[in-house]
């Protein structure tokens, strides 16, 4: 019984950071809870154990006597995730760099083959999920208490931005995405081969492609 409360805890949990990452549910949208525990089978305390989790993480808001609502986008916190992720992401990939273990690094790599794959045929939002994913690798090889929150943080924001702007039709978004793609074999060989500096320099290199379209958007 319990594994089963277990199951339906977590198969909530990946509906909603999948929601929330592609816009499936709109940043401020208020969760109906009645109707997520029947589709779960979850009773209220179980259900809202998985929104604490989830605002602990910043895909949530937390309001009391309001219920939960997908965390916010507004002008001021998109003006900080843009100060902010430049510095963010360096320090995450010079960490990585000097922490990875080899199993972490087989599973970067097969984040990458899955990204790949979804630039080849997936959609829209399995690229972002994909490309959500290799990062939150490298965030979990820098290992640091302190980066960490900020940097899943940033990840939120990333994600729904470029599932705003995304137009798979649009010539230049499909040379940057392989561009992308080219920066995160690199990434893989710099973490591999433990270059703090390079992992650093090519954070910034990663940053920069899609620095203009993330300006164009804010």
């Amino acid at each position: 019984m319990k594994d089963a409360s277990r199951r339906r805890k977590q198969q909530l949990y990946d509906h909603l950071k999948v929601s929330v990452l592609t816009l499936a549910l709109q940043p401020g949208t208020d969760l109906d809870e009645a109707t997520l525990s029947e589709e779960f089978a979850l009773s209220r305390t179980p259900l809202r154990e998985v929104f604490r989790q989830l605002a602990g993480e910043g895909y949530l808001e937390l309001r009391e006597n309001r219920g939960a609502r997908v965390s916010g986008m507004s002008y001021t916190t998109l003006r900080d995730f843009f100060l902010a992720a430049p510095m963010i992401y360096g320090a995450i990939l010079q960490l990585a760099a000097k922490n990875a273990r080899p199993a972490q690094i087989e599973q970067l790599k097969q984040a990458q083959e899955d990204f790949k794959s979804a630039l080849r045929g997936g959609s829209g939002a399995d690229r972002a999920m994909a490309n959500n994913r290799f990062h939150e690798i490298t965030g979990d090889m820098a290992d640091n208490i302190y980066l960490l929150p900020s940097f899943k943080r940033l990840l939120i924001d990333h994600a729904r931005i470029g599932m705003t702007f995304y137009r798979p039709q649009d010539p230049v978004m499909t040379e940057n995405l392989s561009e992308a793609s080219a920066q995160h074999d690199a990434i893989i060989a710099a973490i591999e081969a433990g270059d703090e500096s390079v992992a650093g320099s090519l954070a910034i290199d990663h940053w920069n492609l899609s620095r203009d379209q993330i300006e164009l958007f804010v």
